[in-house]
């Protein structure tokens, strides 16, 4: 297996944990593009946006005698750079964050204070952050379709066109040329609803921003 596709798979297992299935809340508006069809959207959104900051919440859904039920709750706040860089961290239940400068995934757990270090190599293209976090090709990777429009949001369907993928479909509802909504189905049929609030656009990142700081102490793995 090549190094890119171990990588890919390593990102997944991470998201697939971490992430898994998103609904997303964004608090802009984008008026001109509000009657294009989902892959409009999409693609405007992609090219218009290199970056953003916010606050998130995060429901993970699972089917419990046919029902949907929330298994597990999370918080915190998110920032990322195209391509390819963002921290995404945990406030609530516990302290946790994932970092990618754009060549390595840095995940520290601030209770246990570790760090695990992991070499992306190109592998962020063919994960589901490259959805959020990526770059503007992302057709090189997923296969882009219209959905149809459920409750007067606009879906796309994007599909991974690697066959080891573990997710089965990503859905992606834009209104207002935003993303409103993403969702991500494994092959397990766990899902994870995750909602944006405070969100700003392309704000002034420091230089520096996205330079991992190895906390004072922690212990180091490499993968």
């Amino acid at each position: 297996m090549s190094q890119i596709k171990v990588g890919a798979s390593i990102l997944n297992r991470v998201f697939n944990k971490m992430m898994l299935k998103h609904f997303l809340m964004l608090s802009l508006v984008a008026p001109l593009i509000a009657n294009a069809n989902a892959l409009e959207q999409f693609r405007a959104f992609v090219a218009n946006t290199k970056g953003a900051k916010g606050e998130f919440s995060q429901q993970q859904i699972k089917l419990v005698d046919g029902k949907a039920t929330i298994s597990k709750t999370a918080s915190g706040t998110f920032s990322f750079s195209r391509p390819g860089k963002f921290i995404w961290t945990y406030s609530k239940p516990y302290e946790q964050s994932l970092q990618t400068d754009g060549d390595k995934l840095y995940i520290y757990d601030k209770d246990l204070n570790q760090v695990t270090i992991k070499e992306l190599n190109g592998a962020l293209g063919a994960s589901p952050a490259a959805i959020l976090f990526g770059n503007s090709d992302l057709e090189k990777n997923f296969q882009l379709k219209d959905a149809g429009t459920k409750q007067g949001v606009e879906w796309l369907d994007a599909s991974p066109k690697a066959k080891d993928s573990q997710f089965e479909h990503i859905g992606i509802g834009m209104k207002d040329g935003l993303p409103m909504a993403l969702e991500l189905r494994d092959s397990f049929g766990q899902v994870s609803l995750v909602t944006l609030k405070n969100v700003e656009k392309n704000p002034n990142f420091k230089v520096d921003q996205f330079k991992f700081v190895l906390p004072s102490g922690a212990e180091v793995f490499r993968q």
